[in-house]
């Protein structure tokens, strides 16, 4: 049995893959595969203190920009609980940030970390070459937040690998890998446990085990299909005890590709002054600017002379309606961050919201605000206020 052991996280409602490569007798490595995105569908039943309660059912979708050595993702979830009709309702979501590089040898290291990713450096493989039938180890972490509050807490574990076998997937050769691992959490001494590990105070110990099958793209090396068999069961210091069947299944694709010469020629036959309307290329795709967005004081409500202009911006976007947007709010600086982060956040979602209305699905915009920590211009003069009072609007391919 080969062994290669290296801490990665992970996370009790998801799991992120990494792209790796892998072939039967040839050592393995991370080359990285650009931008990609990512979306997790959970299906599990919870009992609390042995009653069901409900099946919850929760996606998150992401959206990876590859730069450089470094990776910037914006995470969105959308989740139910269909036997107490509790529910967030798909749409427009607020981006949740991460970035995050990983090595080589497939390890994370978080940059930026706000819960997403939640399954990191998964799956893991061996340095050394390997075979079918071959067996590997990883030792590894991941979050936990059973309740929903925002408590994660940190889980070691050590995960089995076996590579089962060749095979062909939607046409393309794949890789069939097993993996298999058990959740014990606070059966371990003080000296044990990570020295980063912290979470719910109120979480005393968790058990339970996960069984998945691992589709790997023999071309890019990518995780393309994960199905993850869950049974755990956590235990709270005040007697509560929750558990959680089911499964997670996850999925990696290429976002498409993006006409963008049809784009810029629309921009230009929207007459879109290049001004007011900038079209710039970045590593996440084609973006958009709406400079001088005219909305009233302090408000995330436009004014009516700007519709028309909202308008052409729709007739734009639709040329690329297969593809997601990431809207990004901007404000002025007024010498108060966090008021002008809340209102960059509800002005990105109120300029979704309009250009949903004129034919593009709501649930293709991922929001996220900078307030005015991303000035285009100088905030001394009134010119350049009205600069930095824009929205970005990115097709993301």
């Amino acid at each position: 049995m080969k062994k290669h052991f290296f801490a990665v996280i992970f996370a009790f409602s998801s799991i992120i893959l990494p792209p790796a490569f892998l072939a039967a007798q040839n050592s393995i490595s991370y080359k990285g595969s650009g931008n990609y995105t990512f979306t997790e569908r959970t299906d599990l039943r919870r009992y609390d203190n042995g009653k069901y309660t409900g099946l919850l059912s929760r996606e998150i979708r992401s959206f990876i920009v590859q730069k450089e050595n470094l990776y910037d993702g914006n995470f969105y979830v959308w989740q139910e609980t269909r036997r107490n009709m509790q529910r967030q309702l798909p749409g427009i979501n607020e981006a949740i940030p991460s970035v995050f590089k990983i090595a080589s040898d497939g390890t994370f290291t978080m940059i930026q970390d706000n819960g997403y990713p939640t399954f990191r450096s998964f799956p893991c493989y061996p340095q050394e070459k390997i075979s079918k039938g071959e067996k590997w180890t990883a030792s590894s972490v991941r979050i936990v937040d059973p309740m929903n509050t925002g408590e994660f807490t940190r889980i070691p574990f050590t995960a089995e690998y076996t590579y089962v076998k060749d095979d062909v997937y939607n046409g393309k050769e794949v890789y069939i890998v097993s993996a298999k691992w058990a959740t014990r959490y606070g059966f371990l001494s003080a000296a044990e446990v990570p020295a980063d590990t912290e979470g719910d105070p109120l979480l005393d110990r968790a058990t339970g085990s996960h069984s998945a099958t691992i589709i790997i793209s023999k071309e890019s090396g990518a995780a393309l299909v994960v199905r993850d068999t869950v049974d755990e069961s956590f235990f709270y210091k005040d007697g509560r005890k929750v558990d959680f069947k089911g499964t997670i299944s996850l999925f990696t694709n290429y976002p498409p590709a993006v006409d963008r010469k049809k784009i810029i020629t629309s921009v230009k036959k929207e007459k879109l002054p290049p001004a007011e309307v900038p079209v710039e290329e970045t590593p996440a795709g084609l973006r958009i600017s709406i400079k001088n967005l005219q909305f009233k004081p302090d408000s995330d409500q436009l004014l009516e002379s700007e519709k028309e202009r909202l308008d052409k911006i729709a007739s734009v976007l639709l040329n690329a309606k297969d593809s997601s947007f990431l809207v990004e709010g901007h404000t002025a600086s007024t010498g108060n961050p966090s008021g002008e982060m809340s209102l960059s956040i509800k002005r990105a979602r109120a300029i979704a919201s309009e250009l949903s209305k004129r034919g593009i699905p709501a649930e293709k915009f991922i929001c996220k605000g900078w307030g005015a920590t991303k000035p285009i211009a100088d905030n001394s003069t009134p010119e350049g206020m009205a600069q930095n009072r824009r929205v970005e609007i990115t097709i993301l391919e």
